[in-house]
């Protein structure tokens, strides 16, 4: 099943897959997780696309241990 990045209820299991965007949703949900601090940069968007398995979760905890 695709996700509508824009309008789909997004957890921490939500698969990245390969039609992954950086959406206000998606950024929604990361400052739910990270706090307001949270920011997208070229090389955590590197990483979310790096082709390796993971969930919004695996996401949320790299942003966190990269601050």
């Amino acid at each position: 099943m695709q996700i509508d990045w824009h309008s789909s209820s997004l957890t921490r299991t939500t698969v990245v897959d390969k039609n992954y965007k950086n959406t206000q949703n998606v950024r929604r949900f990361m400052v739910e997780q990270c706090g307001e601090a949270f920011r997208f940069d070229r090389d955590f968007m590197a990483w979310i696309r790096n082709d390796v398995p993971k969930t919004l979760g695996d996401v949320a905890d790299e942003w966190t241990r990269r601050r």
